[in-house]
């Protein structure tokens, strides 16, 4: 199985809303559950007014809907006694008006539940998003602290399913589950009172078929278990197939593997089939056991009911009130065991976010901060080590001496710390130990905000965002204006394509800037980092993925824009970096070789062996010796 399928298998987050999930369905569960419910409480801390509130509105509302069987029962009573006299007195009134009013204070009772349950909801809807708007503030400007490293050692997916998904889901719980489940309580509690004032007996028979309801949805739901695990497996890889077929279908078609791909999906599908049916059917009959065992006990309810009326122990609506009381008793119960899972589900969301918000964070900002009012960009490595992982040294005692203006390529097999060069320079990565240092400045006293200001990227993954072309280009700069932006687009020899497409300028780029062609994306990457006006720049294989004639096209857009600025080219491409005034040839961190184009191929050693290989096909061996 495939890593990416193996990951949607085994999940990584909730999505949009929820109602619990299904009787008998595996819950995940936070390793800390009270560490984090301690800590998600402190989010509601500022909050503890409109708590109260909500909790007094619960109290108000669900006390009106207690009260109304109890008051309904006294209304047929009523009519009941009415009825009986009319037996012995046949001219003997019912009481009507009686009837009337207590209708009437019935239907202010309903409205005033349904008015406080609003404003409840209200209140609670405005506490939940007030949460999770501080609880994604604090993630987004957590995510802007954390160094690079984080991001390369986790999947977006990941990321975005704390951020996103997670967040969503304790959204949700605040404002749903929540209210409810204090409702639930309060319903509990309230009819329970209400049920022993009417008779204690029948009370006592209500409360013993709880305990067999309890025992019928323990055991069906431990048998469900397995089943939903299964489930959840089976549409894991389900999907986990669908994504890398259908993303790779091209691939799968030319290799002709339909037939292999719907088999194993037909395979797959059904294995989803066995255990969804067997899940539902067994967790589906919980709820017809628990209406059988509580049948069971109205029935009691209404022969006991039945006695202690004729002994005038209780009256005649007491019973109706009794059996609507015990009919809304199972419900709320029902509801706290469905909350609490889901709420367990919120705690592991909650965890997980709180497993973001504590990570390590980058090195903060010196205190004494230096600043470069005028840098030219002179650069300078002395005696840097570094690694990606403590104990494993991939950059040992580099020493690299780089004046203003100069062009410098770093060259190298994959691996050998190209780009991780670039990444210690602009301080993504902080060096284990010797230094760096611009214009004579320890990059470690400078913010990173002005280091990285002095610097313009083009890199070979393009990045372009939803917007039109001119925003996209003006990205490189705050404040550019139009003339600027275009002229930024003719030195990188994109102006002519732009203005072929039907708005021009204000072409607006999809989200994976898909309605233009990758050679087009480079193009307006390098066209923005001209429009920056860096004093050093980085070219990460910036004309990877252009044709010839656009890379001569940009060589000569380069040249033009690297004149007065140091530069440093990453570049598999040796033809494009032969005019370079330093090469440095690299290989498992280290610099091997070093000096221009043509010292390095009379040199006749590792760097010769890259160039040939590409123009005159010798061994890949030569080239890993």
């Amino acid at each position: 199985m495939s890593e990416k399928r193996r990951e949607k298998k085994s999940g990584g987050g909730f999505g949009k809303g929820h109602g619990g999930p299904p009787m008998g369905m595996p819950v995940e569960k936070a390793k800390d559950f009270k560490g984090t419910l301690k800590r998600l409480l402190g989010y509601l801390k500022p909050l503890k007014f409109q708590l109260v509130a909500v909790f007094i509105m619960a109290i108000l509302s669900t006390t009106f809907t207690i009260l109304s069987p109890d008051i309904l029962g006294k209304v047929t009573t009523t009519l009941f006694n009415g009825i009986v006299e009319r037996f012995s007195v046949p001219n003997a009134a019912i009481d009507f008006d009686y009837i009337y009013k207590t209708l009437i204070i019935l239907a202010v009772l309903y409205i005033s539940s349904a008015f406080f349950a609003y404003i409840q909801q209200y209140i609670m809807a405005g506490v939940a998003q007030k949460t999770v708007l501080n609880m994604r503030k604090d993630v987004n400007e957590k995510l802007s602290r954390l160094p690079l490293k984080f991001f390369d050692s986790h999947t977006h997916g990941e990321i975005l399913s704390r951020v996103t998904n997670d967040v969503d889901n304790i959204s949700s719980t605040l404002q749903q589950s929540i209210t409810q489940l204090i409702t639930s309580i309060i319903t509990i509690v309230g009819i329970i009172i209400m049920m022993f004032k009417i008779s204690p007996v029948m009370t006592l028979i209500t409360l013993i078929t709880l305990p067999l309801s309890v025992l019928i949805t323990k055991g069906v739901a431990s048998r469900s278990q397995k089943f939903f695990k299964e489930q959840q497996g089976a549409l894991g890889e389900l999907n986990g197939h669908v994504e890398e077929m259908y993303t790779g279908h091209k691939i799968v078609k030319a290799f002709g593997h339909e037939s292999k791909s719907i088999q194993e999906f037909n395979k797959i599908n059904e294995e989803l089939y066995e255990a969804g049916w067997k899940a539902q059917f067994i967790s589906g009959i919980i709820m017809p056991l628990i209406t059988f065992v509580n049948n069971i006990g109205y029935v009691f309810v209404s022969v006991v009911g039945g006695i202690l009326v004729t002994k005038k122990a209780i009256e005649i609506g007491h019973i109706q009130a009794f059996i609507q009381y015990s009919k809304q008793f199972t419900q709320p119960i029902v509801q706290t065991a469905n909350i609490a899972n889901i709420i367990q589900s919120t705690i592991a969301s909650a965890e997980r976010v709180f497993e973001l918000l504590d990570e390590e964070e980058e090195i903060p900002d010196s205190d004494d901060v230096k600043v470069i009012e005028f840098p030219s960009g002179n650069v300078k490595f002395e005696n840097v080590d570094f690694g990606y992982k403590e104990g494993v040294t991939l950059i040992e005692d580099m020493n690299i001496d780089v004046s203003e203006g100069q062009t410098i390529a770093i060259v190298g097999p994959t691996g050998a710390g190209k780009t991780t060069l670039v990444n210690l320079l602009m301080r993504f990565y902080e060096i284990n130990d010797g230094k760096i240092t611009i214009d004579g400045a320890d990059i470690r006293e400078l913010k990173r905000e002005d280091l990285r200001s002095i610097f313009g990227m083009v890199l070979q993954d393009t990045w372009l965002f939803n917007g039109s072309i001119k925003d996209n280009i003006a990205y490189g700069r705050e404040g550019a204006s139009e003339e600027e932006i275009i002229r930024a687009a003719k030195a990188a020899h994109a102006d002519h394509f732009i203005r072929t497409l039907p708005e021009g300028y204000d072409t607006i780029l999809n989200e994976e800037a898909s309605n233009i062609s990758q050679g087009q994306k480079q193009l307006l990457t390098i066209a923005r980092a001209i429009l920056a006006n860096p004093v050093i720049l980085i070219l990460d294989e910036a004309t990877s993925s252009v044709d010839t004639r656009t890379e001569v096209y940009i060589q000569r857009a380069m040249t033009e824009l690297m004149k007065g600025r140091t530069s440093f080219v990453i570049a598999h491409r040796l033809s494009t970096i032969r005019d370079a005034d330093l090469i440095l040839v690299m290989n498992n961190g280290s610099i091997i070789e070093k000096g221009n184009h043509d010292e390095l191929l009379a040199k006749g050693g590792f760097y010769a062996d890259l160039y040939n290989s590409q123009f005159t096909g010798s061994s890949l061996e030569k080239e890993i010796i």
